[in-house]
């Protein structure tokens, strides 16, 4: 017989006419019914909502109310999560374990923590101590202005505790922010150009023709795929994704899917320490095998 559970998370307002809120793709996903309860209200008053699009590389979803409740929504106000640094003061609040509406205070212990909500593809997360715990996620990390810097998404524990630890991950509210207008449109479209990429070796980086450790080693080349048509070999070194320099194969897989399907590209590679540009034509990342398929 079908089983059916129940989950609690967090969101906040970004639109309060149209009634959109920010959350947690895990949040969401696989849900069949979504109810809403605001700051203030009975715990009988609850609003229906319903998805309007999601994904799982940043883990965000922006939901709408189907139910609008009589008093004024309030809007929260984004802020700059590039300006943020390790030691600034930040809030999270949340629904920690059922206990909702909960604030927790702490700082921003780094930036640029890279995390894998997927395996084979990395954010760059913020890194904070203020108290995360299930039921936070999808709520906002604030800056002392009140400003959302991020969306809480997860927690680092161990063994000897579920809870939090100290370590928790908030996703940058810069890149849900360009996210937006595909998260309304219902659809998120990315690239990909059908290589597996590695990182290049500390030792021996040299013998690529490599004066310094950067670059993205191609492992792998799918057959057929825009790589392969464009000339791209196993082996070959990556050093510059459309006129920009790849720092490692994280920064390539970020140029990558960033790049709108269709767009011809110039890549320029080291093969046998020789230098030569490719010209690439990026493909669409299906969402479907988002995860399963290691290949950018």
């Amino acid at each position: 017989r079908e089983q059916r559970t129940q989950a609690a998370g967090t969101g906040f307002v970004i639109s309060a006419k149209e009634g959109f809120i920010l959350t947690n793709n895990h949040v969401v996903e696989d849900a069949i019914k979504i109810e809403v309860q605001f700051l203030g209200d009975d715990d009988d008053d609850v609003y229906a909502a319903k998805v309007i699009g999601r994904d799982a590389l940043t883990d965000s979803a922006l939901i709408q109310l189907t139910e609008m409740p009589k008093h004024p929504l309030v809007e929260a106000k984004f802020g700059d999560s590039s300006q943020m640094a390790a030691g600034d003061w930040v809030m999270a609040i949340g629904n920690p374990f059922g206990y909702a509406h909960t604030v927790t205070i702490g700082v921003v212990s780094a930036i640029g923590r890279p995390f894998w909500p997927i395996p084979g593809r990395s954010n760059e997360m913020i890194q904070t101590d203020a108290a995360i715990n299930p039921g936070n996620s999808g709520g906002p990390l604030l800056n002392v202005r009140g400003e959302v810097i991020g969306v809480n998404t997860a927690i680092i524990s161990n063994d000897r505790a579920s809870g939090n630890i100290g370590i928790g991950f908030a996703v940058p509210i810069n890149v849900v922010r360009e996210l937006l207008p595909q998260l309304r449109s219902g659809k998120i479209v990315r690239g990909r150009i059908g290589v597996s990429v590695n990182v290049v070796p500390r030792e021996g980086f040299e013998e690529f023709g490599l004066k310094t450790r950067s670059g993205a080693l191609v492992a792998q080349v799918s057959p057929g795929g825009a790589s392969a048509k464009a000339g791209i070999l196993p082996g070959d070194v990556i050093v510059e994704f459309n006129g920009r320099p790849v720092a490692n194969s994280n920064e390539l897989v970020k140029m990558v899917v960033a790049t709108k399907p269709g767009t011809s590209v110039a890549v320029k590679i080291l093969r046998e320490r020789a230098e030569k540009t490719l010209h690439v034509t990026v493909e669409e990342l299906d969402p479907v095998v988002l995860g399963e398929d290691p290949n950018l």
